[in-house]
């Protein structure tokens, strides 16, 4: 039986290299959908917790998890000794930076070892973690040809680009449109065939090379933005503008305008990460990304922008940061979620502490954090630890979180997304990013 009629009539055997954020969702699709599916982890006690049928991401509930193992639709393995029976191979692994922001493609690079140690005649391999333009063809395809099987003829290659967006219930891995670039023509109908057992729209594109850029733009597209009206918020602050008044009556037009937000800093592995795939790639052909070097620039800043904040705030009222008791709510990359890879919140925690501040947090999703080489708990949110604090400081608005009662309860409260909004009777203790605040003005009130 030919691939392109297995994965028509869904009788192929799928493997997912990586059990992540993006590997997880993928795989239960994938086994959803009839595919007899292994995930392969390193992690042995993330693959001992699956196949108990618990979950590590949120977007996947247990029953889910519990329900397609027991139909044996998926199995969580350490072996990859189980590549050889898949006949498609997706890779999801994470690709991180270095500290000198260079591509670590060293997670991908161990993924096609073992796809090469295993591979045979037939075989569709696909990555999809984000990488700079080239990978696919320049990492992948020399390793895998390495067996003596060729590309294209005996077995096929091609990039598919993720589009998880966590703790998003409107777009999932079914109904987000899924790009496929394919080395040959081959490549790509297979690739494309595959996804659209479980993906309603597949985008083929003319290459793998192109399909890597695509996924670039979208996530370079949103730093730039993102940095844009962080600087903007930071010009209302001098102008005494509310941004957030100012990108409300702006997103009225209906046309060529659409609206991003302040905030923190940029978190998650995709926003912050990328683009800087795409610079580090550029430098080889002596081009300077500079509006990626420029929105880097501003969003690394926002974090430094909440302390002063802060400073600014127990200054209003004749107390120092230093010594200050300091509760953070929420330390996730973003709302609802328990991911904190690059958190500007870890960034916050750390220059509060600098300055001499006493830092606590409170994230219903994240129990325990890593900040400066340490391990901070979550801390109980009550009302008598609310009071307690000097300020508390809103870095990720989880729907967990009663703001206008915490806001009742506080001291002062620093909100850096907007979460205040309509709480203007409480506008004496309220200080936000980018918007006029009557602490704030009182105080520049007496310098002038």
């Amino acid at each position: 039986m030919t691939l392109e009629r297995k994965l028509n009539e869904r009788t192929a055997r799928a493997a997912v290299i990586g059990l992540g954020y993006v590997g997880l969702p993928q795989a239960l699709a994938m086994a959803q959908a009839g595919f007899r599916t292994t995930g392969l982890d390193v992690d042995a006690n993330r693959v001992a917790t699956l196949k108990a049928g618990r979950s590590h991401i949120e977007d996947v509930s247990p029953a889910q998890l519990r329900r397609l193992l027991r139909a044996r639709r998926f199995e969580a393995s350490t072996d990859f000794g189980a590549l050889t029976a898949a006949d498609v191979i997706t890779i999801c692994v994470p690709t991180p930076l270095s500290k000198t922001k260079d591509p670590d493609v060293s997670y991908i690079q161990a993924a096609t070892d073992q796809v090469a140690r295993h591979l045979r005649t037939g075989q569709l391999v696909i990555l999809e973690s984000t990488t700079y333009p080239g990978t696919t063809e320049e990492i992948i395809r020399p390793v895998l040809e390495k067996t003596g099987l060729v590309a294209g003829r005996d077995f096929f290659l091609a990039f598919s680009p993720e589009r998880i967006d966590p703790a998003n219930a409107r777009f999932t891995v079914k109904n987000t449109p899924k790009v496929v670039g394919g080395l040959t023509t081959s490549c790509t109908k297979l690739a494309a065939a595959f996804y659209r057992q479980f993906v309603d729209e597949v985008v083929p594109v003319s290459s793998p090379q192109t399909a890597e850029m695509a996924k670039l733009l979208e996530n370079t597209f949103r730093n730039i933005n993102i940095a844009m009206v962080n600087e903007l918020a930071m010009m209302c602050d001098v102008l005494g503008v509310d941004v957030y008044e100012v990108i409300g009556a702006a997103a009225t037009k209906p046309f060529g305008f659409m609206p991003f937000y302040p905030g923190p800093g940029l978190g998650g592995h995709c926003i912050p990460v990328d683009p800087e795939y795409l610079a580090w790639k550029l430098k080889a052909y002596d081009f300077k990304a500079r509006f990626i070097s420029l929105a880097a620039e501003v969003n690394t800043a926002m974090p430094q922008v909440v302390v002063t904040k802060v400073g600014d705030a127990l200054n209003a009222v004749g107390q120092s940061l230093k010594g200050a008791r300091v509760l953070i709510l929420g330390v996730a990359y973003k709302k609802n979620v328990g991911d904190v890879r690059e958190s500007p919140a870890l960034t916050v925690i750390s220059l509060l502490r600098a300055r001499g501040a006493k830092v606590a947090y409170h994230d219903p999703h994240v129990p325990r954090v890593r900040v400066g080489g340490g391990t901070m708990a979550s801390t109980r949110l009550t009302v008598k630890v609310v009071q307690a604090q000097d300020c508390v400081v809103l870095l990720t608005d989880h729907a967990a979180f009663d703001v206008p009662r915490l806001v009742r309860k506080s001291r002062i409260f620093v909100d850096t997304r907007n979460a205040t909004h309509g709480l203007g009777r409480f506008a004496h203790k309220i200080v936000k990013l980018g918007a006029p605040s009557a602490l704030l003005a009182a105080i520049k009130g007496e310098a002038a």
